[in-house]
């Protein structure tokens, strides 16, 4: 899954393609390089980010949808209007990362389509999220957390076949703990659905290098933290250098076969 924030201030990509133009092109240069889906989104999540409002959401990312018909696309969206929207410019997936909780009429948006659905848990919201996050044990109460979202999203009609979940790695987390969270990644993928996975450059991994305020990690240290979730379960990434994530998980998965030929 290809990144393309249609933001001024996103944590890596902020202000990178605001012009409608230039991030259709970006998306259709990840396609290129080997993305099966690209997630639009156009509003930041990154920590400490402000909300937008609707209107300015639609505004943002409704000519870049338009540009890319016919393409594989997710919305991240909180939003059920802006959902709503997508999907009717083509958008086959809607990435959530309140799990449905922000907006009640966004699971019947989903459920009426029949679109995919990605599921993420967050301590908190982005403005907070990393003012000192707290867990007894974050790889079982995110799993609580999913499996809970999981049946409140069958039980307003979405087909659980269409789900996949994400522990939100980044979203209310530690570094050590978002690090648990890869490690345990088993415990997630039990829970019977798809892993989806963001660990693209952040500064968790980041830290095990660089000086311990890093904002962004490497695109190789990127790659390094997918293939160690590859090898735990996690079949979907979220990442911003498409080709080079491609390329190694494409080695990882020739590893775990046994053979070159897929």
């Amino acid at each position: 899954m290809g990144i393309l924030n249609v933001t001024p201030d996103s944590f890596s990509d902020g202000g990178a393609h605001l012009s409608a133009d230039e991030a259709a092109d970006a998306a259709r240069q990840m396609f290129a390089d080997g993305a099966l889906i690209v997630d639009v989104g156009g509003v930041s999540t990154r920590p400490g980010a402000g909300d937008v409002s609707e209107a300015e959401e639609l505004r943002r990312v409704e000519p870049v949808l338009e540009r890319l018909a016919g393409c594989r696309i997710s919305i991240d969206t909180s939003r059920a209007e802006v959902a709503r929207r997508a999907i009717a410019l083509g958008a086959s997936m809607v990435n959530d990362v309140t799990a449905l909780e922000h907006d009640p009429e966004l699971a019947a948006v989903v459920a009426n389509a029949g679109v995919e659905l990605c599921l993420m848990h967050m301590q908190g919201e982005p403005r907070t999220m990393q003012v000192a996050p707290r867990y007894d044990d974050v790889v079982s109460e995110v799993v609580a957390y999913l499996e809970g979202r999981l049946a409140a999203a069958v039980a307003a009609g979405i087909d659980e076949a269409c789900i996949c979940l994400d522990p939100g790695i980044g979203f209310g987390k530690t570094a050590d703990q978002n690090l648990e969270l890869v490690r345990g990644l088993d415990a997630i993928v039990r829970l019977g659905r798809p892993v989806l996975l963001g660990l693209s450059r952040k500064s968790t991994f980041a830290r095990l290098y660089a000086r311990s305020d890093a904002r962004v990690a490497s695109d190789a240290a990127s790659v390094g933290a997918a293939v160690a979730a590859f090898a735990r379960g996690a079949t979907l990434f979220r990442v911003h250098d498409v080709r080079s994530h491609v390329d190694a998980l494409a080695v990882a998965a020739a590893v775990e076969r046994g053979t070159v030929e897929a």
